[in-house]
């Protein structure tokens, strides 16, 4: 009987950190999907980049 308990524990450890992974893995899924979907919105969305990269530095003589 305690082999058996000892499985179902572990079994139950395993389905936990199973079910952990595939969260953080959704969570980064989501992450990155919503990353894509600002870089797409263009110059009229209100959120993202204040200044072109290329307005900070003046150019050379």
């Amino acid at each position: 009987m305690y082999a058996y308990e000892l499985h179902r524990i572990n079994a139950a450890d395993l389905i936990r950190e199973a079910d952990e992974q595939r969260t953080v893995r959704q969570a980064v899924l989501a992450r990155r999907a919503a990353r894509r979907s600002a870089r797409r919105a263009g110059p009229d969305d209100t959120e993202g980049r204040v200044t072109k990269s290329s307005d900070r530095f003046v150019h050379a003589a």
